[in-house]
């Protein structure tokens, strides 16, 4: 990195630019008054220098997504007074980094996510009094979370996720607005006594909470994504979730939940992924999820942050005194949402403003009984459904060719029947489909469009099904269709023969069996001997049958 003095310099971004090589240990002689430092998105390495701690005037320090190593240096906290944004995010960088040793001044934005950092997190509240926005995820954490976490009057956005933290998570006042614990393992029930009023995302996954989902869940007016799932959470699912009309993302699989569905969920009319597997529900799917649309604004956009000067007008001898934030969305967030869905098989991570997109509903690996809703419109926004593992009955619905933007359909392992409708061929975005071990019947739909990439696997177990791309072909007995309605309507019947089909194989096998008759009569002497034997004795009997019924006929009536 080349670099040259320049002692007015302000803000330096040379973001994005594929530099290699380390930073140089000399950015305090070429820029001693420089505020916004960012060398984020390159594939710099080594250590971060020390020599960073001596830019006192710095307020923004960038340096995520590079190579960088080594243990953070104690002067980037210690000597920087108004450093108040530090991103380090997407590093090999390691160390204790949060230990009790470690004052973080004005800092009110730290990002350290995605490193190797080890240890706890110290409980000295004074040393994270302006802290708004903690994120640490992806780090190898461990222990307790310190009780001034949720007794802080700044802190917004917490985000511990896939860590190694244990323990019960405290109760507080803190007004969080984004609180991500997932992937750890908090155990107990999940703490009534939070204060989740403005909570937008709330992932409580993959861990290990007991017990039911708490009454103060019915605060969650403003929440946007609620995660729950892989836990060992029981009870029914409440009532009240279907009051939460921001909800755009639930996700309750992998539970012990159980009991029907709750027809309240049909009022989410904003909900774009429900995931509700995994779990012992039972009863029908409601007929009134068909009132779910598609969501009428976006909601994950990242918030992109630009540092503007207050004065636009300022010479280059003069130091700017302060710095303001800009907000291009102001209802973003500075941490991406994430959240895990499957779709085609497939358990993917899904993150930031692609989820605005993203449309699925999983009632997979249930007990649900009853037929598929045929209400015309059903979800026509989904882009992935997921019923499979489950007590289904009845026939695929035709108006699943209303899907228009389905891209994975999997109706496997039901009760199943009838056909499989061939207006399903309209579905052109889809690149899944499975509807395996059910008991359907009768001819598929012609292999084209998207129909014509299926292979066996989608059909398989379903004995009674025929035509490509299965081995097994139709006659016009097993192509029939076996719907009573389709049967009546075109006036036929399973059971109606093709005559010409079946005199040409009855003529064929009786000339077999003569011809092998005959061959065996001229091979072998003691069955044909045998043979004229029986035809003998079947003459003279008839002979003697015929003569002597003749003969009584004949005689006079006395």
């Amino acid at each position: 990195m080349l670099l040259h003095r320049n002692a007015n310099m302000l803000e330096l971004d040379m973001s994005g630019n594929g530099m290699i090589g380390t930073i140089p240990d000399v950015m305090q002689k070429f820029f001693p008054h420089i505020q916004h430092l960012n060398l984020s998105r390159n594939s710099l390495s080594g250590a971060i220098p020390s020599s960073l701690g001596d830019l006192r005037d710095l307020r923004v320090l960038d340096l995520s997504n590079n190579e960088l190593s080594g243990e953070v240096p104690k002067g980037l906290f210690t000597n920087i007074s108004e450093l108040f944004f530090l991103k380090l995010s997407k590093n090999k960088l390691q160390g204790q980094v949060l230990s009790g040793n470690l004052n973080l001044g004005k800092i009110q934005e730290l990002h350290l996510d995605s490193n190797c950092f080890t240890g706890k997190i110290a409980n000295e509240p004074r040393k994270y009094n302006d802290l708004m926005i903690l994120d640490i995820s992806n780090n190898f954490f461990t222990g307790m979370i310190p009780g001034w976490i949720s007794n802080t009057s700044e802190l917004s956005e917490l985000v511990v996720r896939n860590n190694s933290l244990e323990g019960r998570f405290p109760c507080g006042p803190t007004l969080f607005t984004f609180l991500d614990i997932s992937q750890n393992s908090f155990s107990g029930p999940i703490p009534s006594c939070l204060n989740l009023q403005y909570v937008k995302h709330l992932h409580l996954g993959s861990n290990r909470f007991t017990g039911s989902i708490p009454n103060s869940f019915y605060n969650l007016t403003n929440v946007l994504t609620l995660d729950i799932s892989n836990n060992d959470l029981s009870g029914r699912i409440p009532k009240f979730l279907g009051e939460l009309s921001n909800l755009r993302i639930l996700l309750m699989r992998k539970n012990k939940f159980h009991g029907s569905i709750p027809k309240h969920l049909c009022q989410l009319y904003n909900v774009s992924l429900m995931d509700l597997s995994d779990n012992s529900l039972s009863g029908s799917i409601p007929n009134c999820l068909k009132n779910i649309t598609e969501p009428s604004y976006l909601a994950f956009l990242k918030r992109t942050i630009s540092w503007y000067p207050m004065s636009s007008s300022y010479y280059y001898n003069s130091v700017l005194q302060r710095w303001q934030p800009a907000y291009v969305n102001n209802q973003g967030f500075e941490t991406q949402d994430e959240v895990e869905f499957t779709t085609k098989r497939l358990f993917l991570s899904y993150k930031g403003g692609i989820l605005d997109y993203m449309a699925g509903l999983d009632f997979s690996c249930n007990k649900l009984t009853g037929e598929i809703p045929q209400q015309r419109g059903f979800l026509t926004q989904l882009r992935a459904l997921n019923l499979s593992h489950n007590h289904l009955t009845g026939p695929i619905p035709v108006n699943f060719s209303n899907l228009a933007k389905i891209e994975s359909l999997d109706l496997s392992s039901n009760g199943l029947t009838g056909n499989v409708p061939s207006e399903l061929i309209k579905l052109t975005s889809l690149s899944t489909f499975i509807v395996s071990h059910n008991n359907l019947s009768g001819r598929l739909p012609d292999m084209k469009a998207q129909f014509g990439t299926f292979t066996e696997a989608s059909y398989e177990g379903n004995p009674l099904l025929c035509g490509p791309p299965l081995v097994k072909k139709c006659t016009t007995t097993n192509s029939q269709l076996t719907n009573p309605s389709d049967v009546e309507e075109d006036n036929e019947k399973w059971y109606d023969i093709d005559m010409a089909y079946f005199y040409g194989s009855s003529g064929s096998t009786n000339v077999v069996f003569l011809l092998g008759f005959v061959a065996l009569l001229y091979i072998n002497p003691y069955w044909r001997k045998w043979w004229l034997d029986l035809v003998e004795d079947c003459m003279f009997t008839c002979y003697y049958f015929l003569y002597d019924s003749v003969s009584w006929f004949s005689m006079p009536f006395h």
